[in-house]
């Protein structure tokens, strides 16, 4: 059995360039005005450049825009689920130009400029109501007004600029995620080598942006009991204030895999992207691009990239019966959720366990969650036993007793047990 093709029907498509050609285009890019992006641009470009974006070849255009926010689909028919643009205030910038793409000093990217389109207040506020509003409490009346205040990924769409620019891409440098994130961070076709050298076609990936505690750890020992294996994939790129730097969240991952894994069933692995904290799509983002890294299966658990209660808590599972199917197999997202529902420890049960598996009250259950386990951390008040490995909660106490200042951190409602 092989792996899951890559998405799109192309392979993988890098745009990441190397040898005499990058040496060529860095000399080029010198001359190339230069468009500052953000952190979240830096990320994008730096996915289509190892192909964890294919098919997407650089920023997408008004008509890929607005399909990708309207239908979940490119202009071309292929499925998309969340817009992946360039914005720019630059008001010299004009269709046809070759620009130079630079976050912070350096040059990650040169760019062809195929088309520039306005994006009004009205048009950033429709692809939130399209792309960020869900079905949670804090979507429901005067969406805009809420998200405007506790929404990272409203806010960061809001403070976009006036123009965004379309167009294909080459892509000079991965920053110092590969130095940075050694071992960890991975293009695609390594995770695939690994994979195929390990015989395994049926994967299954796990994502984390929070540190790993039972819960994570139950679901991926469920994962693993019906996959060849799992890819514990973590977010290395930028979170919001009061989440904990990946650094951190690896060395958690590494001292549980060794002490409580089967260790070659588990492979872990790191991507540069930002969280867009899209709830639902972005569970669909996930499930695209791990489809680019090798995997057939996405876990989806409870509330998956969510934020607030601005979604369901199990709207990112049910997502996934409500997409387009493209005819096509290369334009069709084939990657499938691997679908559990909420995790917890059960006193009375002696052991993980779910609301399909587990007959007890709440009064029994150690609900988990990551939201919570920060919280509580950095609140210094007691973690409830059972909650995470103790090997894990030393990391994570040694963490938070060097910060200075810390972040007032807001949990799920339903995660409180409300």
């Amino acid at each position: 059995m092989a792996l899951v093709p890559p998405h799109g029907g192309k392979g993988l498509v890098c745009c990441l360039l190397e040898g005499d050609e990058l040496k060529q285009e860095q000399k080029k890019a010198e001359g190339l005005k230069k468009i500052e992006i953000s952190p979240r641009g830096k990320g994008d470009l730096i996915m289509m450049g190892i192909g964890g974006f294919s098919p997407l070849d650089g920023f997408m255009t008004k008509a890929d825009w607005e399909s990708v926010c309207s239908k979940y689909l490119l202009a071309d028919g292929t499925f998309w689920p969340v817009p992946v643009t360039l914005d720019t205030d630059d008001e010299d910038v004009k269709t046809g130009d070759e620009i130079a793409l630079v976050s912070e000093g350096e040059t990650y990217a040169t760019m062809k400029v195929t088309e520039k389109f306005e994006m009004t207040e009205e048009n950033k506020k429709w692809e939130c109501e399209m792309v960020y509003k869900g079905q949670g409490e804090d979507s429901q009346g005067d969406f805009m007004k809420v998200a405007l205040e506790d929404h990272p990924g409203v806010q960061m769409v809001m403070n976009q600029g006036k123009y965004n620019l379309a167009g294909p891409v080459k892509v000079l440098s991965e920053g110092d995620y590969p130095t940075r994130y050694a071992g960890i961070y991975q293009r695609p076709s390594e995770s695939r080598k690994i994979f195929e050298d390990r015989g395994w076609s049926d994967v299954a990936a796990l994502q984390l942006r929070n540190p790993m505690h039972r819960s994570h750890e139950y679901l991926a020992k469920i994962a693993v009991e019906v996959c060849d294996g799992v890819f514990i994939h973590s977010l290395v790129g930028n979170l919001k204030p009061g989440d904990i730097p990946a650094s951190v969240r690896v060395r958690c991952i590494d001292v549980l895999v060794k002490n409580y894994f089967v260790e070659d069933k588990v492979v872990q692995g790191g991507y540069p992207l930002d969280m867009r904290y899209a709830g639902p799509r972005e569970g669909l983002l996930h499930a695209t691009f791990r489809q680019n890294y090798g995997c057939s299966k996405m876990i989806i658990g409870r509330d998956h990239a969510g934020v607030g209660d601005f979604y369901g808590m199990f709207e990112a599972q049910t997502i996934f019966d409500e997409i387009p199917k493209p005819e096509d197999p290369g334009k069709a997202l084939i990657c499938e959720p691997l679908k559990i529902d909420w995790t917890f420890y059960c006193q009375k049960c002696d052991g993980m366990a779910s609301l399909r598996t587990c007959p007890h009250g709440k009064d029994d259950r150690v609900l988990l969650s990551g939201t919570m386990l920060r919280k509580g951390l950095s609140e210094g008040t007691d973690i409830p036993d059972h909650f995470g490995r103790d090997e894990v909660l030393d990391i994570l106490r040694e963490y938070y007793s060097g910060l200075t200042e810390k972040v007032a951190i807001k949990t799920h409602k339903a995660a409180e047990g409300n």
